[in-house]
């Protein structure tokens, strides 16, 4: 089952790759921090295009992004990302080329591994 994740999901994902708290973000996009509250909370209220764009600006992301967990430019090879693979590709970007080479050969590695311990449990 693919999970779909909407404003709240993707809001608190990226305040979270980015480090920013809820009070922070409120000063940077000039969106008061209980309408932020409001956005994160269980009920999840969905704010305005215009509170939205600033939000995205603020957080640096598209509105998009934000609402649909998915950019507009995206390669169409590659579908719609999954929030959780566009947080890891974000962060992958904040390590210099080369440690980027060894996590992505690590990763290779492991997910291959993991592939193949699969196939074995289900012959």
């Amino acid at each position: 089952m693919i999970k779909v994740m909407g404003f709240k999901e993707n809001l608190k994902s990226e305040l979270e790759y980015s480090g920013m708290l809820v009070k922070e973000l409120a000063a940077k996009s000039g969106v008061n921090k209980f309408s932020i509250d409001n956005y994160l909370n269980a009920r999840g209220q969905i704010p305005s295009v215009e509170i939205a764009v600033r939000i995205a600006q603020a957080l640096d992301v598209s509105v998009e992004y934000l609402v649909l967990g998915k950019e507009a430019n995206q390669n169409k090879s590659f579908g719609s990302l999954d929030p959780d693979i566009h947080l890891l590709l974000k962060t992958l970007e904040l390590v210099n080329n080369e440690d980027k080479k060894i996590i992505i050969n690590n990763a290779i590695y492991l997910i291959k591994a993991l592939a193949n311990k699969s196939k074995e449990t289900q012959n």
